[in-house]
């Protein structure tokens, strides 16, 4: 992943997209915790949208997304766990290019830190489709916190070192 040389963090469109059975605008407090946390980062919110925990309408979303060069990575949350529901990863997986085993890896070992053993239940995951980058946490918004605070943040930050993801995103052909 390559180093980016300006110094000053360069801003991502990134898309968010809560995966849940009962969230609505109004009580979407994970989706709304990212759209700030993105903001506060310097980001632009390219979409935000709620879908039903269903493979193939969280498919159908990210696909769209995923083939839009204007979008550069997209924030999952919800949809992780092991209820019967819980399909998010069965959904984004398959779209996946390459996958980040090291991001559910850390995210776990964060979690383990402020929730000990319940962290087995999440099978956060990351990967890239098309140049984008893909991360999928819980939708708690104690799991969302950890995961931006933890691990995103840095990761979308072109100044972070000694690496980040931002070289590798497709933002980089739009401005060449």
């Amino acid at each position: 992943m390559a180093k980016s040389t300006d110094s000053s963090p360069q801003p991502l469109a990134v898309a968010v997209l809560t995966v849940s059975d009962s969230r609505t605008e109004e009580n979407d407090t994970s989706g709304q915790y990212l759209v700030e946390a993105l903001a506060a980062a310097g980001h632009r919110i390219a979409a935000k949208t709620i879908v039903i925990d269903d493979v193939y309408r969280i498919r159908a979303v990210l696909s769209a997304w995923i083939a839009d060069d204007i979008i550069d990575a997209v924030l999952i949350s919800g949809g992780t766990g092991f209820s019967s529901r819980d399909s998010t990863p069965e959904a984004v997986r398959p779209l996946f290019d390459k996958d980040i085993d090291g991001f559910g890896e850390v995210f776990r070992a964060l979690s383990y830190q402020e929730i000990g053993s319940s962290t087995v239940q999440s099978r956060a995951l990351a990967g890239f489709a098309n140049d984008t980058v893909i991360f999928c946490m819980p939708g708690s918004t104690g799991a969302c916190k950890t995961a931006w605070t933890g691990l995103i943040h840095e990761q979308l930050d072109s100044s972070h070192g000694p690496c980040n993801f931002v070289g590798v995103l497709k933002v980089r052909e739009r401005e060449a």
